[in-house]
Formats: structure tokens, sequence, C-alpha cells
């Protein structure tokens, strides 16, 4: 699919069939196009939640999700988190590829810019999250599915269910499948004039 036609045409779906699989390939395939979004020093800090436990959906859906069906009925239920600590996690791993003066550069680069900022450490999380969430939605797209990007679930609760390791940070969630019914007309986009500003306010 166009890339163009892939972002016009993605929507937020809120039925899916439930008796949809998506094979292991694919999915491997739309996590390794998910991985290729773009991260601040490449800490590439997001971690991908597959909740694949029927249980735990329902328990997600009739406990802490506002009952919503694409909970339980997507194919594949990804909850969106970061580990806010990546950047000092063994970093040189994420140049390990570079030219050895660019590695060294950016990791000693990388602990003073984090480092004791953890509302920047949190911002960058949340940030990278989002491009993460868009490059699975316009992929999933491209392959013929259709997704739901999600925050009306109990955040802290659902945090609790999938143990979120302290030093992370929760996102939205995504379900993604084969659509049973088309959503609603798009409500409609603002004006670019109101939009885009140039050079300042």
């Amino acid at each position: 699919m166009d890339t163009f036609d892939a972002i016009y045409q993605r929507r937020a779906i809120k039925h899916f069939d439930p008796t949809h699989r998506i094979p292991r390939e694919e999915e491997l395939k739309l996590l390794q196009a998910a991985i290729q979004a773009p991260t601040s020093f490449n800490i590439q800090h997001w971690r991908f939640v597959l909740v694949r436990d029927p249980a735990l959906r329902r328990k997600i859906r009739d406990e802490y999700g506002n009952d919503q069906a694409q909970i339980t009925d997507a194919s594949l239920l990804i909850i969106m988190t970061a580990d806010l600590l990546a950047w000092k996690k063994d970093p040189r791993r994420y140049w390990q590829n570079a030219p050895p003066e660019v590695c060294e550069l950016l990791v000693n680069w990388m602990g003073p810019f984090h480092e004791g900022r953890e509302w920047l450490q949190r911002d960058e999380a949340q940030r990278s999250i989002g491009i993460a969430m868009q490059t699975i939605m316009l992929a999933a797209k491209a392959m013929g599915y259709d997704s739901c990007p999600m925050i009306g679930f109990d955040i802290e609760k659902v945090a609790e269910l999938i143990n979120l390791p302290a030093d992370h940070v929760m996102g939205p969630m995504i379900a993604i499948g084969k659509k049973v019914r088309d959503s609603w007309p798009k409500p409609g986009q603002l004006p670019l004039e109101e939009l885009v500003v140039e050079n300042s306010f």
C-alpha cells in the first residue's frame, strides 16, 4: 500500500473479528517495522507488551478497560511501555555499529543529558512511544489490518497486572486485527490555516 494511502485510510477501529489470528511471520514483520521508529540517542526504550492470554485480556476489559470490545476481540493487543532508565543500561549497545568516535561521543553525552532530569526521561519515553505507535498503526494498515490506539483504561491497575517494572512507564494500548465494521466518517480536520504557524506566534 502507498504510504499516503495508509495515512489517509488509517482509522481507529472498534470492532474486530475475534476469530482472526495474525500469522507469526506477519506479527514479526509488524514488530520489526515498529523498531525502525526513531528514539533520542537511539536508546530504543520502548517495550512492547503483547497480551496473548485470553483470561488476562478479559480481566482488563471487564475490570479496567471500560468494556471496550477491541481489548478481547482484536488479533493482537499491544501495551506500549518504555524503560525510563534505558539511557544508562549498557548504552554502548545502542551505538555498536557506529564509528568508534561517534559511539564515544554519544555514549558520553547520554548520561549528562538525562541525569537528574526525570521530567525529560518521562517526556522522551512518551514521545518515543507515540512515534512507535504511529509506525505500528501505519505498518498494520499497509499489511491489510486495522488498529485502534487506546487510553480508556485504568493505567495503574493494568500496570500491576503486567508487573510493570518500577523504572518503566505506561503508554497507551494498540488493538490490531481484521475489522468487521467500518468506523464512522472522519469527524473533520481543522484547516491548516488554524494549525500552521510560520516562524512565531
